[in-house]
Parts: structure tokens; C-alpha cells; sequence
């Protein structure tokens, strides 16, 4: 079994972006899967360009996609991905789309077809802080969710798709109030979501409503 696991590159002036240095320590090989990294560029359309050629080329099981959500303070398997790209900054090439589709014919929303509830679950059994999020945002994160699951939906339906936000790390939060999280348990956290992907085909039964 193969997990294709993808993180963006920095964007918004950072010089870093955790999800890509978590996703560097996060191990080749979990619960029996390989797993194949992925950079991906913080780039509308391009990022999705990106992952496609990868899932087509690698034919993953499933693929796990990891962004920076700075603000939040826990690992956030996201729920659904909506149909909009609506960013309050540009993108690492200049981007700004406003109110625009991501696929002019598709669906409004697409529900993540991991297990988003057994990931949270197995993330905080690991002793770190996780819930599911119901909102991926409007920016690139939004929209390489939305784009992977498009692709597999109508190319591979048999492959699960999702999308995963972690926390800024410490050094990125020196001058501004906001909370963190030690890269090493981002990725231990990533390893957990992993291993409940690799383990339940359909979501547990729990209590997971949140705001954001």
C-alpha cells in the first residue's frame, strides 16, 4: 500500500512552512505503507498540476495533503473542500483570484474520503491537540483539496483523498501572539493521522463539530 503524502512550499512573506519541514521528518514507511513526499508550490492551479502528475505517476492508495493554517493550535484533518478561491493574499506567483470556481462544472463541495474523525482521534491518543475542521479556507489549501479529490473522483475512484492544517512552529511566532507547535509533534502528528488512515477504510462514530 502507498500513501502520497504532500506539503506546500512558504508563502505569506514566512521564511518557512511547516507542513513542508514536518513532512520531511515524517517516516518512509508507516503501519505497513510506503509513503511518497511531495513539495508542492503555494500556486493556484499549479499545485493541483502538481499533485495530479504525482498521483498518476505513483498511483497511490491514498493521498494525505498538509498545509500551514497559522492561528490554529491543533492538527486539523479538514472535512470538506468547497468550490471557491476567494484569497485574501496572492499566491507565490501573484495570484489573487476573487469569487472565482475552482472548476467551473464541478460540485459545490467535495467531503474529504479519509477517515477525518479516527485521524483526530489517533492524533490526540498520541498525546497532541487535533480536531476536525470544517472549513479549509478559500486560499490554495482550498483549492488543492478541492483539485485532488476532483481528480480522483472522476480518475480514481477506488483512491482516498484529504486534507490535513497544522500549526505555525515556534520560531515563526517570536514577534506575534499566536500559538505553536514543536515541529517534531507536528510530525508525530502526521504519523498518527497516517497510521489511522492505514487502519480504518470508514470514519469512527464521534463527536467532532467544530467552528472553523
Amino acid at each position: 500500500m502507498k500513501l502520497l503524502l504532500t506539503a506546500f512550499d512558504p508563502f505569506g512573506g514566512e521564511r518557512i512552512n511547516p507542513a513542508q519541514e514536518a513532512v520531511r521528518l515524517v517516516a518512509e514507511e508507516i503501519a505497513g505503507w510506503e509513503i511518497v513526499k511531495l513539495e508542492v508550490p503555494t500556486v493556484f492551479g499549479e499545485s493541483v498540476r502538481a499533485a495530479a502528475e504525482a498521483i498518476r505517476r505513483e498511483r497511490p492508495d491514498a493521498v494525505l495533503c498538509i498545509g500551514q493554517a497559522g492561528g490554529r493550535c491543533e492538527l486539523t484533518p479538514e472535512r470538506v473542500a468547497i468550490n471557491i478561491d476567494d484569497a485574501r493574499i496572492a499566491d507565490n506567483a501573484g495570484n489573487q483570484p476573487i469569487d472565482a470556481p475552482i472548476e467551473k462544472d464541478g460540485p459545490a463541495a467535495y467531503f474529504s474520503t479519509l477517515p477525518v474523525k479516527a485521524m483526530a482521534a489517533a492524533i490526540r491518543k498520541a498525546g497532541l491537540p487535533a480536531s476536525v475542521s470544517n472549513s479549509a479556507g478559500t486560499f490554495v489549501c482550498n483549492h488543492l483539496m478541492y483539485g485532488v479529490l476532483h481528480l480522483l473522483k472522476k480518475e480514481y475512484p477506488g483512491v482516498r483523498g484529504g486534507f490535513m492544517h497544522v500549526p505555525f512552529v515556534p520560531e515563526q511566532v517570536t514577534s506575534r501572539p499566536a500559538p505553536s507547535m514543536a515541529l517534531q509533534d507536528i510530525a508525530r502528528g502526521i504519523e498518527a493521522a497516517i497510521g489511522a488512515i492505514a487502519q480504518h477504510k470508514e470514519d469512527i462514530a464521534a463527536i467532532e463539530g467544530t467552528i472553523y
